[in-house]
């Protein structure tokens, strides 16, 4: 199944035409994708009976929104592969470094966003979207708490990211605009291995970063498990689980986002998401 959100409604997505899940319900199932969250069984049963003839609306790709649009928490992990801890000049982790992204910057897959002062930098991921409440589940079963699975960039402020000592994460992770997922859920079962995924980052058509998921450290089941060990996951929290080399504050000279550039991220097998970037944002002088 795949699920997205077209123009404010929860659709089922197939091809380029979507089924609009309340109409096609009659009511029985809600609109909101967060309350289809809470009862993912029971709408991925529903889904599976739909006739071809419910899928009646075209998908326009710049009409989407965010499928998980208010996350209760939203987890990333650093240096989750080898070429990308190398280039950051570290060995590879025992364990899985982790940081969070604020709820607030999660948007959809097709945004512009408005550049703060500072240094933008990239990081594509894949994005691990839980199902289900899990508690202390075993890396065996982790799947099975795993809804879907989306494309995101983990967008970065890097002066705001590192400033301090220690340096603290999150808040250069999370101006608006910086979390965007999609462009739908795809459940791990249309993938033929959800576990070995290409991923591609392209910069106005360069590609900057390639890889595949099966590079990762700790893979999304391992990381299900041990975050679950630690606090109950609930349904729509997300995980961004890591991202390749090639992001721009490795680079020689560095490379960070300006305005008019384009950045593209795409994975097998879910698709892609489109990020426009225009000049800094005037600051609010605030009181």
């Amino acid at each position: 199944m795949r699920l997205g959100v077209l123009d404010g409604h929860t659709v089922v997505v197939s091809g380029d035409r979507a089924a609009n899940v309340r109409w096609a319900s009659q009511g029985r199932l809600p609109n909101d994708p967060m309350a289809l969250l809470e009862d993912w069984p029971r709408l991925r049963e529903w889904a599976a009976g739909l006739p071809e003839e419910a899928y009646d609306i075209p998908v326009d790709p710049s009409a989407l929104g965010a499928p998980v649009p208010r996350p209760r928490q939203v987890f990333a992990v650093a240096l989750n592969y080898p070429p990308h801890a190398a280039e950051a000049g570290f060995t590879p982790p025992e364990e899985p470094l982790v940081f969070t992204k604020f709820p607030a910057c999660v948007t959809g897959p097709h945004t512009t966003v408005a550049l703060p002062w500072g240094k933008v930098d990239w990081e594509i991921e894949l994005v691990a979207v839980v199902g289900r409440e899990t508690y202390r589940v075993s890396e065996d079963h982790a799947w099975e708490a795993v809804a879907a699975l989306a494309v995101g960039q983990d967008l970065s402020e890097r002066v705001t990211q590192l400033q301090g000592k220690p340096a603290q994460f999150s808040l250069g992770k999370s101006f608006p605009g910086f979390g965007p997922i999609g462009p739908v859920l795809v459940t791990p079962d249309e993938l033929d291995d959800p576990d070995d995924l290409e991923i591609t980052g392209l910069l106005n058509g360069e590609a900057v970063q390639h890889d595949r998921t099966k590079s990762m450290i700790f893979p999304v089941p391992e990381l299900i498990a041990r975050l679950s060990a630690v606090l109950p996951l609930f349904p729509g929290d997300l995980v961004f689980t890591g991202t390749p080399a090639g992001v721009g504050n490795r680079m020689n000279p560095p490379r960070y986002l300006t305005a008019d550039d384009e950045l593209v991220s795409r994975i097998e097998g879910i698709g892609e998401i489109r990020q426009q970037f225009t000049g800094p944002a005037r600051q609010s002088s605030g009181s």
